[in-house]
């Protein structure tokens, strides 16, 4: 499953170690599967203040982005940045290919894990909710998104 890398960051005075964090940068990312996605680019805001810019790169899954994260390539690069540019990163997992929407969340507001079908067209998910210790979603709540059958898996090990 992919993950991505996004950095909201402030506008910056230009600075050599900032050039010198931008030219290096990929070389810490390529290793890990990682490329680019967003990157000096104009973004367009549709709600809300979003001053400053984006950059996302993404990874073939969350180890892989976790790997680049911590290895000591980019480790000896992140001060370049964080010591002229101000803002906010997150490392986030993608959905699966088979992402079925409307069974991401019960009809009580709780998210449930990220639903997959199986080779056989069932959806199936497995929580560790704490909804109730006999089943992913509560006793008495099986949810099924129009088409789909949801199963509940018992949850054990709490």
């Amino acid at each position: 499953m992919p993950a991505y890398v996004i950095a909201h960051l402030q506008e910056a005075a230009p600075h050599p170690e900032i050039a010198e964090y931008i030219e290096r940068l990929p070389t810490t990312f390529e290793p890990y599967g990682g490329r680019y996605l967003v990157h000096a680019t104009q973004h367009e805001v549709k709600e809300g203040n979003w001053p400053g810019h984006v950059v996302m790169i993404g990874f073939p899954g969350i180890a892989e982005a976790r790997a680049w994260w911590d290895s000591p390539a980019y480790r000896e690069i992140a001060p370049l940045r964080s010591r002229r540019i101000e803002g906010d990163i997150i490392m986030v997992d993608g959905v699966p290919e088979n992402y079925i929407p409307t069974a991401a969340v019960t009809p009580y507001g709780r998210r449930r894990p990220c639903p997959r079908r199986s080779a056989s067209g069932m959806t199936m998910a497995i929580s560790t909710s704490a909804a109730d210790p006999r089943t992913a979603y509560g006793r008495d709540h099986l949810a099924s998104a129009p088409g789909h059958s949801m199963i509940a898996m018992p949850v054990f090990g709490r």
